[in-house]
């Protein structure tokens, strides 16, 4: 409070000096004194304000935005964790696995590992206040870790984006009164079309069901191209659901979390709406409780295989989301003092109970056609895109009113994409701009620069023969690269940066320090197992990412046998 007068004339304001505060940091309140001054007698007013979260630094560089609520960034991280593959993935692998049984080391290495890097990632992002190169300021000889996660999460967006497509292509095509994988009258079916009414005929592998031909011939027409080189001009239609998916993306992101934290509020949370109105409509058709008994079915003898661990493990790698540089985007963006602990307790908890939650939607679909169709489980329960582009649109269109749980269905797919969609693309665009300072400044332009960029090298994924490059950006582009690049992170956080320094920094934030558990985890624990699984090198055995990959159809199988041989001559 000033004491002395000020001499004005009609109206002035004053700043008063700023009170010194002890480990202040960014823009402070100031007190605004104002004096009127009216027939020779001054009347004094005091507010206090806040300087304009954008308006410039001492240092020259604008203050970083924050989420608007806390909620927007706990939506954003699961939105981002929980994608298709909680969806086609996991069931499936529990299924396989002993059922029951494989949470016992789902959980394990959910504990030891998932949520110890999950945690690791958000505090790091959270107390640097740079994308995933920028926080390597820290120990700048492993900045390459971050330009290569970025890198990794623009190509897998090259392909991502096509599934989201191919979801939005069986959108606009439910809307009729009559499916169009019901029958085999179509102009894109081949002789070999059956139904699977006809059940001498479901095991002949040369046949194929209607929804099977939708998805390869109608949807794909990978049976106008003879192989990769022969790809052909972008189809029009899945030319023109990508674009709509782009557009999508572009609007959500151009203004950073301003707008993708609104996004979110659809997109993280009707998928769990649908999800519940699907199970509440799956458990009541014949044989679906048989499908989740069999979900469930305990077989603690599979545990004794060594394979069963390890899929447990890089399921759990994948699911997180560690490793695309997005936690660290996302976080930030936080407020410094934000507890980033609490929220990597909630948030991967929450991508795991999700995935369990959709295995009893799946397995209540997949129990009804196996009872409807008369077969063993098996023959019905895949995992992969062949799950929720060819079975499931099968099994929904048996039910009354199919076209509105179609509908529903692939609303549901399209927001479990676009929120990892959107996750993917921001850790590029804050990584890049966070990097090259001139960028932020020009944040609406170069975002639309990544997504169209992005949407030109899809193009080649739309066409007649695009599944082939599909495959193969599927099969290179995020399996063994993102294992190892977690792991060259870990190490560099727990051993060049140090365990102890990294703690005092996440004391310095939330005001506690990590346990001895946490500090063992990132320094010895997370790293072994991570060599481990990159050393094994499952991912040409076991395909824990997003896959295209099917149990059956000879064309398909061409284009896997053609990602095998390759890798195989590779290792040879």
């Amino acid at each position: 409070m000033l004491t002395e007068k000020v001499p004005v004339g009609v109206m002035s304001s004053v700043v008063a000096p700023e009170k010194p505060t002890s480990n202040t940091m960014g823009p402070k309140e100031v007190e605004l004194i104002l004096v009127k001054e009216q027939n020779g007698v001054q009347f004094t007013s005091t507010t206090l304000a806040a300087p304009n979260q954008n308006q410039a630094n001492p240092s020259g560089e604008e203050e970083r935005e924050t989420w608007g609520k806390k909620i927007d960034f706990l939506l954003s991280v699961i939105g981002f964790a929980v994608d298709l593959a909680n969806v086609w993935r996991f069931p499936y692998l529990c299924y396989k696995n002993g059922g029951g049984a494989f949470l016992v080391p789902y959980l394990f290495f959910m504990v030891i590992a998932g949520m110890p890097l999950f945690y690791m990632e958000l505090a790091l992002g959270q107390y640097n206040r740079e994308g995933a190169a920028g926080v390597w300021k820290i120990c700048p000889i492993f900045k390459g870790v971050g330009f290569t996660v970025i890198l990794i999460s623009l190509y897998v967006g090259f392909y991502y984006n096509v599934i989201i497509s191919w979801a939005l292509f069986y959108l606009f095509s439910s809307f009729t009164s009559e499916l169009p994988w019901v029958h085999c009258n179509n102009t894109w079916n081949s002789p070999n079309c059956s139904d699977w009414a006809d059940n001498s005929l479901a095991s002949d592998i040369y046949k194929t069901t209607p929804a099977h031909e939708y998805f390869e011939r109608a949807v794909l027409h990978i049976q106008d191209s003879n192989g990769i080189d022969d790809l052909g001009r972008p189809r029009w239609q899945l030319t023109s659901c990508l674009a709509v998916v782009i557009v999508l993306l572009y609007f959500s992101l151009w203004k950073g979390v301003k707008t993708s934290g609104k996004v979110v509020w659809i997109t993280a949370t009707m998928p769990y709406v649908v999800l519940t109105v699907l199970l509440l409509r799956g458990v009541t058709l014949p044989g679906a409780i048989d499908g989740i008994k069999a979900y469930l079915s305990v077989d603690f003898l599979k545990l004794c295989d060594a394979k069963v661990w390890i899929e447990a493990a890089t399921q759990i790698c994948f699911s997180l989301g560690v490793g695309f540089g997005v936690l660290i985007a996302f976080s930030s963006y936080n407020k410094f003092g934000n507890n980033c602990y609490r929220d990597a307790i909630i948030t991967s908890s929450i991508n795991s109970l999700t995935s369990f939650f959709s295995g009893f939607v799946v397995f209540s679909f997949l129990g009804y056609m196996s009872y409807k169709h008369k077969v063993d489980l098996d023959k019905v329960a895949i995992d992969g895109a062949g799950l929720v582009f060819v079975i499931y649109p099968e099994a929904i269109a048996t039910l009354p009113g199919s076209s509105v749980w179609a509908v529903i269905f692939f609303i549901m797919l399209l927001t479990l994409g676009i929120d990892s969609a959107m996750g993917g693309m921001e850790s590029v665009i804050t990584g890049l701009i966070d990097e090259f300072k001139f960028l932020h400044k020009h944040r609406e332009l170069f975002t639309l620069f990544i997504v169209v960029a992005t949407f030109l090298i899809s193009l080649f994924c739309v066409t007649n023969g695009g599944m082939y490059v599909f495959t193969l950006l599927d099969h290179f582009a995020a399996g063994t690269s993102i294992l190892f690049g977690v792991l060259i992170e870990a190490i560099g956080i727990a051993w060049f940066y140090g365990v102890d320094r990294f703690s005092d920094d996440i004391e310095e934030m939330i005001g506690q320090r990590p346990g001895r558990y946490w500090r063992l985890c990132w320094k010895f624990v997370s790293p072994c197992l991570l060599l481990m699984i990159n050393d094994e090198g499952l991912l040409t055995q076991t395909d824990c990412r997003l896959t295209c990959r099917f149990q059956s159809g000879p064309v398909l199988q061409q284009i896997w046998n053609l990602v095998y041989d390759s890798t195989s001559s590779q290792d040879a």
